[in-house]
């Protein structure tokens, strides 16, 4: 498996993963429009030209907004978004964003307990946040403050951090 920049090229397979995981998935068109600008960040995690995850942060200045995270329904406990989450922080970092902000739906708690493990506490509710079904948003924060940068190991062996 190898963590690389999404491309263009990946947005076919990015999007059945999108489609299957979301009640309201995002438009190839939205990827694409997000995947040419220069304070955006996608990457994915492949293997044997299959992508298994994928996760995306906006940037500015120094703060960042995770957009999404999303790991194939037949691959998710392999710790994939764990090393997508520890990732992107670390690529982050590099890009001197060390504030990154994310919303979640209040009943998807194992996203809460990775995104805890991550550094990332809870700052308010967004109301209404989400629909079909409608729910209620969290709102996590990690602040650079919090804590160390996670370096657990890799889920799997053979994993690239670039």
């Amino acid at each position: 498996m190898i963590l690389r920049e999404m491309l263009v090229d990946d947005l076919d397979q990015v999007m059945e993963i999108e489609q299957d995981l979301f009640h309201v998935p995002w438009t190839k068109e939205g990827f694409f429009t997000f995947l040419t600008r220069d304070d955006a960040m996608f990457l994915v995690v492949e293997e044997k030209e299959k992508i298994l995850g994928y996760c995306g942060l906006l940037m500015v200045l120094d703060e960042g907004d995770i957009t999404n995270v999303a790991v194939r329904r037949d691959r998710q406990k392999e710790g994939i978004g764990a090393f997508l989450m520890q990732s992107l922080i670390r690529l982050a970092a590099e890009r001197e964003v060390t504030t990154i902000h994310l919303e979640v739906r209040v009943g998807n708690e194992t996203a809460i307990r990775l995104y805890e493990r991550m550094g990332f506490t809870g700052d308010g509710i967004r109301k209404a946040y989400y629909s079909d079904p409608v729910e209620d948003a969290l709102l996590m924060t990690r602040h650079p403050e919090c804590c160390l940068l996670y370096t657990s190991p890799s889920p799997r062996d053979g994993l690239l951090s670039r």
